[in-house]
């Protein structure tokens, strides 16, 4: 078994750290999406769909039996992938579901993002701002302060160009259209983790009814944010280990 995490936007796989840990074992893999904590090659296309070719021909040099995990647009990756070719996986986990549902609205950040010249701007504010400003306006968002200073130093300029890219690719309509393959997900076991302070990801309502659509059952983790795999890890290891053990007894 090879359980495989992908992590999100402004992030590295750091984010998964305190998870890490609190699963203790020794079959996880961290993938870091181009550009977001890995280099962004001559070529590479940083669309929704280019990640997911990505996501795709990561998993393929994989051993299987994969269980699958993605946070925010990692999770979004997950998504897409498993819609596509849900037989890369045995299983698979998302806390972004919601945003493929067609009343999904993108949350501000990203429609600046999606705006020409906006977008520009405030990304190259970003990532030009004192260090330790940066750090504290991260650990005021959520982000631990021993993952904050890991995130801001990889945020560079091919961060800054894979955002532009990844969000302006999926403004709407295309993730809503996207979404109409939903329930190709159903084709393996899926998890939406619904963490009740996340506001980035749509209403309770617009997350359970993607998750729903996906065959895949929801995990309400009260209280926690968009950072709930560092706000609490153990809970959200806890999640997991319940949901693969449910695959096990079935197996």
């Amino acid at each position: 078994m090879t359980v495989v995490f992908v992590h999100g936007n402004p992030e590295t796989s750091a984010i998964w750290g305190p998870l890490i840990r609190a699963l203790d074992r020794d079959d996880i893999v961290t993938l870091s999406p181009p550009g977001f904590g890995a280099p962004l090659p001559d070529g590479f296309d940083p669309s929704y769909l280019g990640y997911r070719d990505w996501l795709e021909d990561q998993l393929e040099r994989i051993d299987a039996p994969i269980d699958l995990v993605g946070h925010d647009w990692g999770g979004g990756h997950v998504v897409n992938a498993v819609m596509h070719r849900p037989e890369l996986v045995r299983s698979w986990v998302s806390d972004i579901v919601g945003v493929f549902d067609p009343d999904y609205v993108w949350h501000d950040l990203a429609q600046i993002w999606q705006t020409p010249d906006a977008g520009e701007q405030h990304v190259a504010a970003m990532m030009a701002g004192p260090v330790a400003e940066r750090i504290a306006n991260a650990v005021a968002m959520g982000i631990g302060p021993d993952i904050a200073p890991a995130l801001v130093a990889a945020q560079n300029e091919d961060m800054g160009a894979a955002i532009l890219r990844l969000y302006r690719s999926a403004a709407q309509p295309v993730l809503a259209e996207a979404g109409a393959a939903l329930e190709n997900a159903a084709a393996r076991p899926g998890l939406a983790i619904l963490a009740t302070e996340d506001h980035f990801v749509g209403s309770e309502q617009i997350r359970r009814r993607a998750a729903d659509r996906a065959g895949a059952r929801t995990e309400v983790l009260q209280g926690l944010g968009h950072w709930w795999m560092i706000e609490d890890p153990a809970r959200g290891a806890d999640v997991l280990r319940r949901f693969w053990a449910t695959l096990d007894a079935a197996e």
